[in-house]
């Protein structure tokens, strides 16, 4: 059976839970909620397991904080004997549009701390991420209030079709392959 970590990023705690910043803990809530499973809090993250069509996605939310997520993939990934080619990092992106989803195999962390942690722990720009959009919507000198800020009216209407396409590009992802779930999703 082929073995997936999904690692949604995210902030711990209630005065995070709806920010953008958390898209990543949103999307696999909204995976978990949907295939009804529940999560367990375990070393360094809450962790949950879907299996579907002979695979077997590892949901991870890691209880580091955000800026050291790093730490809890690292031994996640080890301890579950994953392949890295068989993660996916889940993140917020302030570069894309709203709602706009976007898969690499690899890339800079983009200034993002979540991802330069965990670039700096497995020692590789080489994983995949799965960026979704939150746009960068915000004055001058506001970044840091913008993504720890809830979403707007307008955002939080088109959430739950978004996060249903999350979800469905992270079941491809597993079963489809990278390329192909991105030459299906990317853009979108």
């Amino acid at each position: 059976m082929k073995k997936f970590l999904i690692v949604g990023l995210g902030n711990i705690g209630a005065e995070y839970a709806e920010t953008r910043h958390n898209i990543g803990f949103k999307i696999l809530d909204y995976l978990a909620h949907s295939e009804d499973l529940t999560y367990e809090t375990k070393k360094l993250g809450d962790l949950t397991s879907y299996k579907f069509k002979g695979r077997t996605f590892i949901l991870l939310k890691p209880s580091t904080y955000m800026n050291l997520s790093g730490k809890a993939v690292k031994y996640w990934l080890e301890k579950e004997k994953i392949p890295i080619e068989n993660l996916l990092v889940v993140t917020d992106d302030l570069n894309l549009p709203f709602g706009t989803l976007r898969l690499k195999t690899k890339g800079s962390d983009g200034g993002h701390n979540g991802l330069k942690d965990i670039q700096d722990k497995l020692n590789t720009t080489k994983y995949n991420r799965f960026r979704f959009g939150i746009s960068d919507n915000f004055s001058k000198g506001k970044q840091v209030d913008y993504v720890l800020g809830k979403w707007s009216e307008t955002e939080e209407n088109s959430l739950k079709e978004r996060l249903k396409l999350s979800k469905e590009v992270i079941k491809s992802f597993g079963l489809s392959g990278t390329s192909n779930t991105m030459n299906t999703y990317n853009g979108k």
